[in-house]
């Protein structure tokens, strides 16, 4: 048997060729179950398979990385030692980084069984010449599988016989409409969303019956070639974290290489003992090592989340989504339902007499009617009132209101007509019907039978212009077709969707073809299109001004799609290019294409997969927001996937980082702004971790390059870097953003974290701290002005308050003393809390006597407070030096 996986291939063939192909000898017989077992026992079952990574793997995994070595080294060192409390404090940290690593990857998208649940259970088959059902686990390849209305489908099939078939198709293509079915052949090069010959796996009968031919089961169904993608789609690690973990490793390896060296310099002068010497290059990588960079991270993210969650109804699943928000440059979004409400309109209203426009957006009935830009009562005009009285009579939809939101059952588009009609009289009463004729995809109308209440039998019809206008001309021989035809080419272009209306007095008791072919009363057209949310295009707006991207993805008629953006005001002039139009173009001008493109038109699923690919190989932070199954791979490759919380698929759901739980792309903005607000605080955390912790590694290095006694033993170092991460360093949590946050560029993919000047300052502030509690330090030893203890003490608390002041210079680029330096009251708690903990170190005997620490004197606390002040004010002077050079550059700029 050929294989039939592809099955875009057995568009282009007939019902007869299709049988051949699949081998399936006589259909209304289908297959024997002999044959069925065999082909079942050869290509295995129509099911999806997935693998889970072990939770135990996960766990072990959080410990690969080299900050964790060289803190898993020094545990073992201070435990050789016997430094049990050391040992305790490492350890501690260590195993709280790889649970807070291990929450987020076991929480990591659960999709692959979500698309295993869309699956149909079972399956209604011919098999032996009998129709029965089976586990659709046991289709194959070949089976001949009856379709009716309420069925899901159960595998990828060719259909060989319709009845009115209408599939519902939305979670595979993204259409918001019912896509009529048929046996006949189509051209090879049809797209997915096209392909009116096919019922895919997971799609749903909206109505009608019908047949088909398996030739697609489990992997090889589009739904499995869904699930294949989300399986193999490979996650990028985030700009931050490929920045953290570079900074990570390279102070890391600074740190052993002047660890060595420092300790085979202390060797040869010498000075210490083994022992001691060792104890002191440990205490000096401990000190140094910015092992809190995890911890603090994680917290900020996590916090960022809480909020996000709270404030801006978003749910981010994995920490690092919060930051890469802030670095995005391109957003690739569905449209249907996204950028638009997913409620069909009228807009305009075209009769034999009159033109009329209508507002008001959705299912909801408020809005008005308007006649050359007066607000009308459409009562009183006989021509608008017998149109939307015939819209709503030829109509098999229902209009609820359930909890406060208005809902249809059934089509868009006859919900709309419910809606203007509404609009224009409120709640009807209800006809007399005596016969209905459902809409069929062969004639492209639909028409409804009723008894008015003076005995009136009367016919109203609604449908394609194409085939009612015909009916007009044969009614009326003088009816101007081409006017109508023109009118209904100008709306399509801009997007919209055009449905003809008529009526009859009759004086039959049925309906048929026919009767209407005799000539229908001609009332007129409607112009519907599903409309932009209205805050979508502000939102759009801001994010151009803040450098970010928006290209649309979907399903629709390119004509559309681009009616829409220039709505949106997605680009000055959106390009549109189609999936068709991608498939043929060469590899390098389909990735020119993707990247350049403002709107994609009529694409499948691996369309939005390869864009998204395409706009990271440029590298692009891209985002993806979706809401359909057909979404989930592109959402799972993307740098940050987006699903909506209300309509989106538990698929799309749990292949999303995020998800917006008020379905509002405008969302997308504040998350965006929260997300660049979140890395700048990870960035000044690092900016304010780093120097304060080399000082306390340089402290040591200092002591023993001038072989003087330690001033600061291992847990002092300990007890400065613990205090300072549930503090001080927590401070960045609640930082606001700045001013004009979203009126700067994305920061670049392959920007580093600290440009040369962070550097600069890293190293000037961690010599200041150190080097003037060094110099402190001696001082008063040296004029025997305090003991050890105290001076031991007072070096403590000069870093300690080193931190507190540099915090005030390293939490906004304005000046310290400007309207930023109440932003986040929290900051003062923070350092109210840290200095009480400093007291207990100083003051209490049992901190005393754990930590070797003494009282200390106004003396020795004046000396600690001006060590802060030259810290704050050696850093602000160069602060205000960059402004000023910033602002004369500017105005060079434009001189």
């Amino acid at each position: 048997m050929e294989d039939p996986s592809a099955q875009i291939k057995m568009t282009h063939l007939t019902v007869a060729q299709v049988q051949e192909k699949v081998q399936t000898p006589d259909i209304e017989a289908g297959l024997t179950q002999t044959e069925a077992k065999k082909r079942l026992a050869e290509n295995g079952p129509n099911a999806l398979a997935s693998h889970r990574t072990p939770k135990w793997v996960l766990f072990v995994r959080q410990f690969n990385n080299l900050i964790i070595y060289i803190l898993i080294g020094a545990a073992l060192m201070t435990s050789v030692m016997r430094l049990l409390t050391d040992t305790i404090i490492i350890a501690l940290v260590i195993i709280i980084n790889a649970i807070i690593g291990y929450i987020q990857e076991s929480n990591a998208s659960d999709s692959l069984d979500q698309i295993k649940k869309m699956l149909a259970h079972n399956a209604t088959v011919y098999r032996d010449g009998q129709r029965i059902d089976v586990p659709a686990e046991e289709l194959v390849v070949g089976d001949v599988v009856f379709l009716e209305a309420g069925d899901n489908v159960p595998a990828d099939l060719r259909i060989i016989d319709s009845d009115n078939l209408m599939m519902q198709e939305a979670v595979l293509t993204g259409e918001t409409n019912s896509v009529a079915k048929s046996p006949e052949a189509l051209p090879s090069d049809t797209s997915l969303a096209e392909q009116a010959n096919m019922a895919f796996s997971s799609t749903a009968v909206a109505s009608g019956s019908g047949m088909g031919l398996v030739i697609a089961t489990g992997a090889d169904s589009e739904l499995g070639k869904i699930s294949s993608a989300v399986a193999n789609a490979k996650k990028r690690q985030s700009p931050m974290m490929k920045q953290l973990d570079g900074i990570g490793k390279g102070i890391s390896y600074g740190i052993l290489i002047f660890a060595v060296a420092l300790f085979i310099f202390g060797l040869i002068g010498g000075h210490y003992t083994l022992g001691t010497l060792a104890l002191g290059i440990v205490t000096m990588i401990v000190g140094s090592m910015p092992e809190g960079l995890p911890a603090t991270t994680s917290v900020i993210l996590a916090m960022g989340v809480q909020a996000m969650a709270k404030n801006e109804n978003t749910i981010v699943k994995d920490l690092p989504s919060v930051e890469v928000l802030g670095s995005v440059d391109v957003i690739a979004t569905d449209k249907t339902g996204t950028l638009t409400q997913n409620e069909m309109t009228v807009t305009d209203i075209l009769t034999p007499t009159a033109q009329y426009a209508v507002t008001g957006t959705g299912y909801a009935p408020a809005g008005d009617f308007t006649l050359d830009q007066e607000v009308i009562t459409p009562s009183e005009h006989a021509d608008l009132a017998a149109l939307l009285t015939a819209g709503y009579e030829a109509n098999d939809t229902t209009l609820a209101e359930i909890d406060g939101k208005y809902e249809i059952n059934g089509e868009p588009t006859d919900g709309a007509f419910i809606t203007a009609y509404q609009k224009a009289f409120g709640e009807p009463e209800e006809a007399n019907e005596l016969d209905l004729m459902p809409f069929d995809s062969d004639y492209r109308y639909m028409a409804k039978l009723v008894r008015l209440a003076d005995g009136t039998k009367k016919l109203y019809i609604k449908g394609s212009p194409d085939k009612l206008l015909p009916m007009a001309k044969a009614c009326d021989p003088n009816f101007d077709e081409a006017h109508y035809l023109a009118w209904t080419s100008e709306r399509s272009k801009h997007g919209q969707r055009v449905i003809a209306v008529g009526s009859r007095v009759v004086n039959v008791d049925e309906i048929s073809h026919d009767l209407l072919a005799e000539g229908i009363d001609f009332l007129g057209l409607a112009a519907l299109i599903d409309p932009p949310r209205p805050e979508v295009i502000a939102s759009i707006r801001d994010m151009r001004k803040a450098g970010v991207k928006v290209k649309m993805i979907t399903g629709d008629h390119p004509q559309t799609a681009q009616a829409i953006a220039k709505t949106l005001s997605l680009a000055d002039d959106p390009q549109v290019v189609t999936g068709a139009e991608l498939e043929a173009m060469p590899p390098a001008d389909r990735e020119h294409a993707m990247v350049s493109a403002d709107v994609f038109a009529r694409t499948t699923p691996a369309d939005k997969l390869a864009i998204v690919q395409a706009l990271q190989k440029a590298s692009n932070v891209t985002a993806m927001v979706g809401d359909g199954v057909n979404d989930a791979p592109a959402l799972k490759q993307a740098d940050i996937g987006v699903a909506m919380g209300e309509s989106g698929t538990d698929v799309a759901k749990d292949a999303a980082d995020m998800i917006l739980t008020d379905d509002k792309f405008t969302t997308m903005q504040r998350a965006i702004k929260e997300g660049r607000r979140i890395y700048d605080n990870i960035k000044k955390s690092i900016l304010f971790l780093l120097p304060t912790s080399f000082a306390e590694g340089l402290v040591i290095a200092f002591t023993v390059l001038t072989r003087d006694d330690m001033p600061l033993n291992a847990s002092q170092m300990l007890w400065i870097n613990m205090v300072s991460a549930i503090t001080i360093q927590l401070a960045f949590i609640f930082e606001p953003a700045e001013d004009g946050i979203m009126l700067r560029p994305p920061r670049p993919n392959d920007a580093g974290m600290m440009n040369k000047h962070d550097v600069f300052q890293l190293l000037y502030v961690s010599v200041l701290i150190s080097g003037i509690g060094l110099i402190a330090h001696d001082w008063l030893l040296r004029n025997g002005i305090a003991s050890p203890r105290v001076a031991s003490t007072m070096m403590v608390n000069i870093i300690i308050l080193g931190k507190i002041f540099y915090l005030f210079n390293i939490r906004t680029k304005a000046v310290v003393f400007s309207k930023q330096f109440f932003s986040n009251p929290q900051a003062f708690w923070i350092i109210g809390l840290m200095m009480v903990l400093q007291l207990g170190l100083t003051y209490l005997p049992f901190m005393q006597n754990v930590m070797r620490t003494a009282g200390m004197s106004w003396r020795e606390w004046g000396i600690a407070i001006a060590a802060g002040f030259i810290t704050l004010a050696v850093t602000e002077i160069d602060k205000l030096i960059r402004i000023g050079l910033h602002r004369r550059a500017g105005r060079a700029r434009f001189q």
